[in-house]
């Protein structure tokens, strides 16, 4: 179908590629879309690679968001990692207690493998609040760690993590407004 059709009974824009080959716009839209997924969840799996240590425990904690109560073939084959290395992270991981798994029942013989599941989002950053806590004030803290100020550390930063989904807790409010903190301080 070309834009010139007359038969036609859109009209698409048609563009020709390198390769002499009409490309209309839902192809070329389609192909942005699929760019644009493409971008986002390779930022996602570098956030989780900043929070999770490695790329690898990143992209599989994605798959198992994804498909809870994944085998490890499953995950290797869906992520394109080695089987070898997909176990070794897993065990990391549930160590860490970042995935649960449980014994995957087969029917008839043969072995029962595990079938893995990874923790909510909001357990894993609350898992790592301390720690970022902690790390922060180092760096608030820092003159007097390298002896140039003699008074004693303080703490200034507390992190706190609101996982109800009303919103980030930043004020320290727990989501409330400054009326619903009146209420809450009249009632008790």
């Amino acid at each position: 179908m070309s834009a010139n059709d007359p038969d036609s009974d859109e009209d698409i824009p048609v563009e020709v590629d390198d390769s002499g080959e009409d490309r209309d716009a839902r192809t070329r839209i389609g192909e942005g879309a699929d760019r644009a997924v493409e971008e986002f969840d390779r930022g996602i799996v570098d956030l989780l690679a900043w929070v999770l240590d490695t790329e690898t425990r990143a992209r599989i904690y994605v798959y198992l968001r994804q498909y809870p109560g994944s085998t490890s073939e499953e995950i290797a084959a869906g992520t394109g990692l080695y089987p070898s290395t997909v176990r070794e992270a897993l065990a990391e991981l549930h160590e860490e207690e970042k995935v649960s798994r449980e014994k995957r029942e087969n029917e008839g013989a043969g072995n029962n493998p595990y079938a893995y599941t990874a923790i909510a989002p909001s357990e894993l950053v609350g898992g790592m609040v301390n720690q970022v806590q902690d790390e922060l004030n180092t760096v608030i803290n820092l003159d007097r760690y390298i002896g140039e100020d003699e008074g004693e550390p303080t703490e200034p930063i507390s992190i706190t993590v609101d996982d109800t989904g009303t919103g980030t807790d930043v004020d320290g409010t727990g989501g409330r407004d400054a009326n619903e903190d009146a209420d809450a301080d009249a009632e008790g």
